[in-house]
Parts: structure tokens; sequence; C-alpha cells
């Protein structure tokens, strides 16, 4: 379904299953196909693809408060007075401000690797920002096939299976018919500038609230975005958070695109939605 936003429509998935439905929010790379895995526990769940992703690449003015802004509009769309909300990475960012500036709209909150300040954040400048965008924006420039794009993401991540049904439409997905990958660069760049140099309002939360993280970044023993020490930190220093939950062996991607990864995912959810 499309819905109706500030510059256009937005692309929302509706997935079918047995429990309250759930707003689903990817990250800053990433699509509505990121949920597969978790819907596929039997959540109903609500998915969008974010402005300037997938088939809402069209929709310009990407931020994180534009984006909460959004998530109002599905909600109304879809006649939801208040609901779970889920959000990964830099989805975790627009589920926070969306609770903080709306919470009667949000009942609970599950944060999956995002949405708390990362602390490798506060050391990063515009040079090592723009360093890290480099690849994708790189890839916006030419043409791929279905089995290169995933190929080239199995070689930078050996935790990445390409002959994985769901991991191959996840990546599927962010192609055009002729091979163009559905991804604003003004979206990445403006999102990825939001989440790292803008102010959380997270010490505002008031609705019940999850956290959920890997134990590493990208890639089996690379450093994780959050320790467990500085998961605790949050933990004590937010009273709405609940006690977070490491997920081993799996990377930031991993918490719901992994089998293990999105089982714990959908245990989490299923206690946030009681």
């Amino acid at each position: 379904m499309f819905v109706p936003v500030d510059g256009g429509d937005l692309a929302v998935e509706l997935h079918d299953g047995n429990t309250a439905p759930v707003l689903a929010v990817h990250g800053v790379s990433g699509s509505r196909k990121l949920w597969d895995r978790v819907a596929a526990h039997g959540f109903t769940l609500i998915t969008p693809d974010l402005r300037g992703r997938g088939d809402s690449c069209d929709l310009p003015g990407a931020t994180t408060r534009q984006h909460a802004d959004d998530m109002v509009r599905v909600l109304d769309a879809l006649d939801l007075a208040s609901v779970t909300v889920a959000g990964m990475s830099m989805g975790g960012y627009v589920a926070v401000d969306l609770a903080v500036r709306h919470p009667d709209r949000v009942r609970a909150l599950v944060l999956v690797d995002g949405g708390l300040p990362m602390p490798m954040h506060a050391h990063m400048t515009e040079e090592m920002v723009a360093a890290v965008l480099a690849p994708q924006l790189a890839a916006r420039e030419r043409t791929w096939t279905v089995e290169e794009y995933l190929a080239v993401q199995a070689a930078a991540n050996p935790l990445v299976d390409p002959s994985d049904p769901l991991t191959r439409e996840y990546f599927a997905h962010d192609l055009t018919p002729d091979g163009r990958l559905r991804l604003s660069g003004e979206a990445l760049a403006a999102d990825t500038r939001d989440v790292v140099f803008g102010e959380s309002r997270w010490r505002e939360l008031t609705v019940p609230t999850w956290f959920v993280h890997a134990e590493w970044s990208v890639g089996p023993d690379s450093a994780p975005a959050y320790t467990v020490e500085q998961a605790a930190e949050y933990r004590a220093a937010l009273p709405v958070l609940r006690e977070p939950v490491l997920i081993n062996e799996v990377d930031h991607g991993g918490t719901v695109m992994t089998t293990a990864g999105a089982a714990v995912t959908a245990e989490v959810l299923a206690e946030a939605l009681k």
C-alpha cells in the first residue's frame, strides 16, 4: 500500500500475523524487507520503505524527524491509535523520536542495535562519515544483477548467506528492474549525519522500552556498536528501559537478518507485546 505523506507517497508492506500490529522501522541503507525474517515468526508487522529507499526512493526530505512524522501518517492511514514500535539501527532513532514526540501513539518500544547514542559516534568527524558512505554512494553509479550485488555483499561480510531466499529477496528489493540501486544518496548522507551528529532525546522516553544489541558490528569479531557495559549504563540511566539483551555471534545486520538473530529479536518483541 502507499500512504500519502509530505512530498508524495510512502510505500508500506503489511505482514499478516497472529499478534497485535507492530510498526517496524528499518535502518539507514535498508528497506522494509529487513524485517521479513522476524515477520516469519508470526508477527503482524507494518513495514514501510523510508524516504529515499526501495519503493519510496523518490521521496525527498529525509531526516529522523521527518521519518517519524511519516510513521504517524502510516498509523493514521491504518486507523491505529497506538502500537508497539520496533526500530533497527537508524530505525531505532526514528522510533525514539516518534515515542518522545508522540508517546500516545507508542505503547512499547523495541530498539535493535540502535536508537541509543552509539559511543563510537562521539569520535566521528565529517571526513570519517564521508569515508564510511563512499562505498554505498559509489554503488549507485553502476548497474547490478542480483547475483553481482549479492556476491559483493557476501564478500564484504561472511555472515551474509547469498543462497538464503530471504537474503536474496532483501537485496533484490534494493535494485530497480534495470539494476540501479534504489537508495537516494541525499537521504543516505542526511540520515547518517543526523544519527551521528544529531541530538538524541532518549532520556525523555516514557514508554516501556526493550534494547537488543549484537556481539559484533560488521562481521565476526568486530567491535560492537554497544558493549555489554555500555548497554548496562543505559539501563541504569533510563528508568523505562528493561534489561538489555545481547545476541551472541551475530553482527549489526544479523540481529534481524540471520535465523539466530531474528529468533532472539522475535522473543524480545513478543515480550514487549504482552
